[in-house]
């Protein structure tokens, strides 16, 4: 026992594992287990505060700040009304097409915006307003199914565009950086869009509607819009930069996350912006910046201090990797994904998943490309949901219970396991990846 107290990474995991369950299981506000997690990792020097607080030094938390700063501005202005209005009048027909729209819009608008985040703060207050339109009220299930809709579409449907959420970009990064191996936008997109994007967003539909059921009122206003005032004007025209902007990041070479940011500072300029210091105290929502923040630093501080190295290693000798037995080891490869899920949240697991693929494709005998992509079924469907920012912040922006999130989270997952995975790997098979 002392042996254990004695090791380098004994304090780190306690630390770590108490921050997991308290976020697992929301006992303490989750902003209140951030503070926890910064205070103990920094009083018992766990890492150095660059690897502790570099949560606020990722593109990420800007990203969630800038998201908070424009979807206050869209609501303010006016804007957000006006297109929900234009949504509104077609797609509240039926509970059914009006979920189905919102995952589709989340879904669609991956292929153009490279932010999980961005997407979130864009939609959100759309959504919102064409929510209220049709009768649903913030508060009620219906309302929660529709938030939901947005994160878990904007997060896990995104999985399958190669430039559309960070974990992607991490794997490939790490796939590059470590094996030399280049990923394509369309191979990607070919492999993972048939099963973890149509089917799963088919599986997501059908589960927000029976989950979490609703009743809208289609609209029947006959007036015709008020023409857009001249905040209106300038807002759009601002978003249209904006989003031109994240589109041509590689072009241009601007992060997402700086773009936004730009934009929320002339949002918030006295007499240019559009809103004042009272609402950005009042609607940007630094509890749950710095939840993100929390988030990122832990799994930041998981990958420095060694404990996920640790972990991944003892997978590999316990899991069941045999190349006898292919669908025993795809399974076990996307349990490994699940199991680092828990500690390193999505943002992470590629990153270590992706330096130990070559040790699991020796195991199992897949080509090694393969083994880095099977990864993208663990990381892009966590079990709760403080696994996956993104599904952290819609849930905030639209006030949604943690029982809620959670519901959905592990209903999805089951039924994923269950029924995409086997179709996941007869997928990869037709391919010849396997």
């Amino acid at each position: 026992m002392s042996l254990w107290f004695a090791h380098p990474l004994f304090l780190p995991s306690v630390i770590v594992g108490i921050t997991i369950v308290l976020w697992a299981t929301s006992l303490l506000p989750e902003f209140i287990t951030a503070l926890l997690f910064f205070t103990a990792a920094m009083v018992a020097k766990i890492a150095p505060p660059e690897v502790i607080f570099g949560g606020f030094a990722s593109s990420a938390f800007w990203l969630v700040f800038s998201g908070f700063v424009l979807g206050v501005a869209i609501r303010k202005t006016g804007l957000a009304d006006r297109a929900a209005r234009a949504l509104s009048a077609k797609l509240t027909d039926s509970w059914l097409q009006m979920v189905a729209s919102v995952v589709l819009l989340s879904y669609a608008l991956a292929f153009v915006m490279p932010s999980n985040m961005g997407r979130i703060a864009l939609l959100m207050p759309i959504v919102a307003a064409m929510a209220a339109r049709a009768g649903i009220n913030e508060g009620t299930r219906s309302w929660y199914g529709l938030a939901l809709a947005v994160g878990f579409g904007t997060f896990q449907l995104s999985a399958t565009i190669l430039p559309a959420n960070v974990p992607n970009l991490v794997m490939s990064g790490a796939a590059e950086g470590s094996y030399g191996i280049h990923l394509n936008y369309v191979p990607y997109l070919l492999l993972h869009t048939p099963v973890l994007g149509i089917l799963k967003g088919l599986i997501l539909i059908g589960l927000i509607c029976w989950l979490f059921p609703g009743r809208p009122h289609a609209s029947r206003e006959q007036t015709p819009s008020e023409p857009m005032s001249r905040e209106e004007k300038r807002l759009a025209w601002m978003l249209a930069v904006v989003l031109t902007l994240w589109v041509t990041e590689s072009w241009h070479g601007i992060g997402p996350a700086w773009t936004g940011l730009a934009a929320a500072c002339v949002t918030l300029l006295p007499r240019v912006g559009f809103i004042t210091g009272d609402e950005f105290a009042s609607g940007v929502n630094i509890r749950t910046c710095i939840y993100v923040a929390g988030i990122l630093g832990l799994a930041i501080t998981v990958t420095q201090t060694g404990i996920g190295s640790a972990v991944g290693d003892a997978l590999l000798h316990v899991m069941p990797l045999d190349p006898a037995r292919p669908f025993t080891s795809f399974l076990a490869l996307t349990g490994i994904t699940t199991a680092l899920n828990f500690i390193m949240t999505a943002n992470g697991v590629p990153a270590l998943f992706t330096t130990l693929a070559q040790s699991f494709a020796d195991a199992t005998g897949f080509p090694l490309l393969s083994v880095i992509m099977i990864q993208v079924l663990g990381y892009s469907t966590p079990l709760l949901p403080y696994q996956a920012s993104p599904i952290v912040v819609a849930m905030a922006l639209g006030k949604v219970p943690a029982r809620s999130g959670m519901l959905l989270c592990l209903a999805l997952a089951v039924v994923t396991y269950l029924v995409l995975l086997p179709l996941d790997y007869a997928w990869f098979s037709v391919l010849g990846k396997l």
